[in-house]
């Protein structure tokens, strides 16, 4: 039988309506939009002394708000995604404050990938599907990757691409953390120098981007030769 409207899009319906409600909370509720205000500026302190006093104000349920962040973040992307690793680690130390990040990155992309998987037949028709299952299949794993590490592009879009455009799970899983572990152990050595850290990210990701440009081209060049 065929499902209805909003079975078929009910994880795209609720996310909606809970970005939307979260929206007009800000404007209708003073008390909220002041605890958005502190939290911006708790973020944006760089003060490892005033985070970690913050962050202990939750008590046990620091590490699980360090989590609905990370998910939240997908849809606000004012918010660089290396922040909740800076915050993590200053809160709860550097290994501690990793693996609360890479939980909270499973979860995400996890939910973005699905999310994507609902909207898949809105944006694009089966036809413009099967032409991108040779990209998914041959530079899929690699592009994860690359948006996972690059500061260019958006981290956590690629998980909503991932879903609509059908790519293995478990591979996708297993590219983001190839590419948020190596990135989150960067962050959490240079979360006390800021500088250095944006500088380095905008390194790598440029490098990154180039090489795996010139390395599609001439797998490209070969295939093309081959056929």
């Amino acid at each position: 039988m065929a499902k209805s409207f909003f079975e078929k899009y009910i994880g795209f319906i609720l996310s909606g309506l809970v970005l939307a409600g979260l929206v007009v909370l800000y404007f209708v509720h003073p008390e909220f939009q002041e605890q958005v205000k502190e939290v911006w500026k708790v973020l944006m302190s760089e003060d490892e002394e005033y985070i970690q006093e913050y962050v202990e104000r939750f008590g046990m349920w620091g590490p699980i708000a360090i989590i609905v962040f990370i998910v939240m973040q997908m849809f606000l992307i004012i918010f660089p995604s290396w922040l909740p690793i800076i915050v993590g680690v200053m809160a709860y130390g550097f290994w501690w404050g990793i693996f609360i990040n890479l939980i909270g990155v499973g979860i995400a992309s996890t939910i973005g990938y699905f999310i994507g998987g609902k909207l898949k037949s809105i944006f694009f028709s089966k036809k413009k599907l099967k032409k991108m299952d040779f990209w998914i299949s041959n530079y899929g794993f690699g592009t994860v990757i690359l948006f996972r590490i690059s500061p260019f592009f958006s981290n956590d879009g690629i998980s909503f691409l991932a879903g609509i455009f059908r790519m293995n799970f478990k591979k996708f899983m297993l590219a983001t953390y190839c590419g948020m572990i190596p990135l989150s152990l960067a962050v959490g050595y240079f979360s006390k120098d800021l500088d250095r850290l944006e500088k380095g990210l905008y390194w790598i990701g440029g490098i990154g981007a180039v090489l795996y440009a010139a390395y599609i081209y001439l797998d490209h060049k070969k295939r093309k030769k081959k056929n």
